[in-house]
């Protein structure tokens, strides 16, 4: 089957309600049994067929009342509010994991886990993200307001560095783990202090990660 040509590359954050490292990440099963989360992303370069999507950003929350696996799971796409209408389509397309080959990358897969894909909404998002300083921060107004930022020693208060190399991930090749913390109304609600986060550097297309 032929799917429209697209590509996404640019930052991207992630939070998730596990603790650090995320058990997801090695083929585990999520540390309380469920899973609840957001990403987001800045398209530093980026289209849909001819629609560009450059300087667009997006946030999509997910959650799932057990491991990603079992499905049953819930999805919401919060699409910058400066999109016209074509980068509001292809935007929901692509987050929604259409258009893009069975297992190319996280957004297809997660989609096939879905029993309620929520209708997009459509707000400013304030998203600054440094993968270097493992520093983040997410903010559209009424719905979401996270930060990242290092993963500390808990007796000295010192800055603790890690980092995941995924040859084969569906998401990223490599990302920095850090300590994430968000509240997220809506659709799909979210209360997280402390737990796992990572920060990466995406490149998707319709037919997986560039590597």
């Amino acid at each position: 089957m032929a799917y429209t040509d697209w590509s996404m590359k640019g930052p991207e954050v992630a939070n998730c309600n596990c603790a650090y490292g995320c058990p997801c990440q090695f083929n585990a099963l999520p540390t309380h049994g469920n899973c609840r989360a957001y990403t987001a992303m800045r398209i530093d370069k980026g289209h849909f067929g001819t629609v560009k999507l450059d300087g667009l950003n997006w946030v999509l929350v997910l959650s799932w009342p057990g491991p990603v696996h079992l499905g049953n799971g819930t999805c919401q796409a919060i699409i910058d509010e400066r999109a016209d209408a074509a980068q509001r389509e292809a935007l929901s397309k692509i987050l929604y994991g259409k258009e893009a080959a069975p297992g190319s990358s996280m957004l297809q897969v997660f989609s096939t886990t879905m029993s309620k894909m929520l209708d997009p909404v459509y707000k400013p998002i304030e998203l600054t993200v440094d993968i270097d300083m493992r520093t983040a921060k997410v903010t559209v107004p009424g719905l979401v307001e996270a930060a990242v930022e290092p993963i500390k020693n808990p007796i000295t208060g010192a800055e603790h560095r890690a980092a995941v190399e995924l040859p084969n991930g569906f998401e990223f090749t490599k990302a920095e783990f850090a300590s994430g913390t968000a509240k997220v109304t809506g659709g799909v609600p979210l209360d997280l202090t402390n737990s796992h986060s990572h920060l990466a550097m995406l490149n998707l297309t319709q037919n997986g990660v560039v590597r």
